[in-house]
This record gives structure tokens, C-alpha cells and sequence, in this order.
């Protein structure tokens, strides 16, 4: 591998520092409701929280974020702060069977028990970083596990309904290598192996290359490619894991496959006049959303900065360095950032969701294990 460029190494050093001195603590002091429990959904362009309803998946995406603040440098009570997540998830959010619901709200008479597959894979995520900071948890993640419906072709189905879909079954594949890191080879490792099989054998179009987001229960996708919801940010989610799967494997199975995926996404789900991610496409690869959320920038780093590290190319590292370009157009000063740019370059005037913390401390997470001294 060759050494990753100066620039990338400056974006991690400048991200870094945001992330310490300015969005932990403003997260910690106004995100979390020490009041109430759990933390806001969404901070105002002033910092202060707005009142309403909590998902399960803030407490748990929070959870991970302070889990690696340490790691970063911070100093604040990054401990405590998993604590309060975990808490809230524990006594507000999970239910008598064991699942988690997706959503609470203050005052509310009976509680609204949907549950969605999707945050229960963020509570396996903020199961595991307790795990991962020396709080045993694998038990109640196991528990977790045995909930979860299976699909007879491969993957998970929802909770509820018909219909399979790619993008909480690839948060899924994300927890199973997360906690396969953690606990070692075994069932965590051979959930995450099958996750990877399902994506190779099932969700990338063999015609097009391109994961949707919707399938039938068979897994097939809508039969007209025009119809179809492409959306290069989980192209290049995708393409990451396979590359992480790999990594954790020792093999390199996925990442032809993988790079192809990262490719296609910034071929064609990238605005590079205003150098961002784009938020959809069709099936024929029309632009179907030209606004750009926060999160795709976030993906189409650390999907780069894997394709450099995997290769040692030039290309690639540039392309890193371009990514990094795009998502630092988001974050502000104060700590909060924001959401959504429209098509003409000009952001949306609205609260920071907290749930963004987590695509950015992942982003940054993956930066600095790339360009740091052991890397």
C-alpha cells in the first residue's frame, strides 16, 4: 500500500478536531435529555433541542458515537453517554418480546410497539459497543438475534409486511462484521459471510451492476429498471462492507465486485460541479433526486478510502481526498451541520438531525484508521 497523500491526512487532523471540540460536546450537552433519557432527535441552527418524538435508532447510533470518542481524543464522559443510550434503549424502547421498538413519545398513553427490522440492527450496533468497552453484552445481542425473521432465499424480512429490502439487511451486514471484529470467528462471522453471499447472489443486478432498495419476496426488484430506486449512497455503503468483510476474511473475493460498485456510484451518483452524492437514481441510472443529504458524502469517503487501501492507487486516493472535499461542505463551526443540499448548491434551512452523528463519526473512524501513523 502506498502512503496516503497529505492532503487526506490534513482532512483527518482538521475532522478529528471538529469532532473533539465541537460537535461531542455540543452533542452531549444539548443533544442528550437529561431530563427525560435518550437524546433529542434534532438539534435547531441555534443548538437548542426540538421537542418531539424519539427513534430507537438516535439512542442507538449515539451509542456507537461516544463508544469511539475516546478514541478520538475526547475527554468528556463518553462513558456515561453510552450509559444514558443504552438506558433509554433498555427501559423506553425495547419491548416485552424483546424487540425494540422505533419509537417513543413524552407523555404518550400507550406506547406506538411498531417495530422495523432496520433499529434492530442499530441495537445489535449499540449492543456491540458496549461489548467492545468492556460491558458483556453479547448475550442480550444473541437474544436480539433469535427475533429476527429469516428469508428462505437468504437475508432478513421485516418485522411486519411483505416485501424484503436491501438497506436494513446491509446494516445488518455492517453489525455482523462488527461484532465478528469483536467476539471472533463463529456465528457473528458466518452471519456476516452470508450477508455478503446475499448481496453477490441476489441485490447487485447482474445487467447493471446497481443494488436497489426494494425487492419482492423472492428478491427480485422491480422487473422495469425505470422503476426501480437506486441510490448511489448505498453503492458505495455496499461496496464498503464487502471490502471490510474482505479485510476481516483475508480474502479478496468481494472487492472486484466492490470496486465496480464504488466506480458506477461516482461515475454516475455524483454531482462533481458541486462534488457531492447525489441522493437517487433510477434503475437506467436517470437522475431521479439531484439534492444531496449528508450521509452519502460520508459513504462515498470511506468506500474511496478503502478502494486506496485495498490498491495502493493514486486514483483512488484522490478520489478520498475529493470525498473528504464534499462532506467538510456540511459540517459548521458550532458543532452542527447540515442535512441537505439542493440541487443548486444552497442548503435546506432546518434542525441538524442527531442522527447524522453516526455517518460522520463513522467517516472520520475510517479516515483516521487509513491515514494514522499505524496504518
Amino acid at each position: 500500500m502506498t502512503a496516503s497523500p497529505a492532503g487526506l491526512r490534513e482532512a483527518a487532523e482538521t475532522l478529528q478536531a471538529w469532532l473533539v471540540e465541537k460537535a461531542y460536546p455540543l452533542w452531549w450537552e444539548a443533544g442528550a435529555d437529561l431530563a427525560n433519557g435518550g437524546f433529542h432527535d434534532r438539534l435547531d441552527r441555534t443548538g437548542r433541542p426540538v421537542q418531539g418524538p424519539k427513534r430507537a435508532r438516535v439512542a442507538a447510533r449515539q451509542v456507537f458515537c461516544f463508544s469511539h470518542a475516546a478514541e478520538f481524543g475526547w475527554n468528556g464522559p463518553w462513558r456515561l453517554a453510552m450509559r444514558h443510550g443504552l438506558d433509554f434503549l433498555e427501559h423506553a424502547h425495547r419491548r416485552t418480546d424483546g424487540l425494540y421498538r422505533s419509537r417513543v413519545e413524552l407523555g404518550q398513553e400507550r406506547p406506538d410497539d411498531r417495530a422495523e427490522l432496520y433499529d434492530q440492527a442499530f441495537a445489535l450496533l449499540a449492543l456491540n459497543s458496549a461489548e467492545r468497552t468492556g460491558e458483556s453484552s453479547e448475550a442480550s445481542a444473541r437474544e436480539l438475534l433469535a427475533h429476527l425473521p429469516l428469508s428462505p432465499l437468504g437475508g432478513f424480512r421485516e418485522l411486519e409486511g411483505t416485501g424484503l429490502f436491501s438497506n436494513p439487511n446491509m446494516h445488518l451486514f455492517e453489525v455482523f462484521i462488527a461484532w465478528a471484529e469483536t467476539a471472533g470467528e463463529g456465528v457473528w462471522f458466518d452471519l456476516a459471510r452470508d450477508q455478503a453471499r446475499l448481496a453477490a447472489a441476489r441485490l447487485i443486478d447482474q445487467d447493471t451492476g446497481a443494488i436497489a432498495e426494494i425487492y419482492d419476496d423472492a428478491w427480485r426488484p422491480a422487473a422495469d429498471p425505470a422503476e426501480r430506486d437506486v441510490w448511489p449512497g448505498h453503492q458505495f455503503e455496499w461496496a464498503w462492507l464487502l471490502m471490510r468483510f474482505d479485510a476481516m476474511a483475508r480474502a479478496k473475493a468481494a472487492s472486484p465486485t466492490a470496486l465496480r460498485l464504488i466506480d458506477a456510484a461516482e461515475r454516475l451518483g455524483v454531482d462533481h460541479g458541486r462534488n457531492v452524492a447525489f441522493n437517487a437514481l433510477s434503475g437506467l441510472f436517470e437522475r431521479r433526486d439531484a439534492d444531496a443529504r449528508l450521509w452519502p458524502q460520508t459513504e462515498r469517503l470511506k468506500a474511496h478510502l478503502l478502494a486506496a487501501k485495498a490498491t495502493g492507487e493514486q486514483c483512488w486516493w484522490s478520489a478520498a481526498e475529493r470525498a473528504a472535499q464534499g462532506l467538510s461542505l456540511y459540517l459548521e463551526d458550532s458543532g452542527l451541520w447540515r442535512d441537505q443540499m439542493k440541487a443548486d448548491g444552497s442548503f435546506v434551512d432546518e434542525p441538524a438531525p442527531a442522527s447524522s452523528l453516526y455517518h460522520i463519526v463513522g467517516a472520520i473512524l475510517e479516515l483516521k484508521q487509513v491515514t494514522g501513523p499505524d496504518a
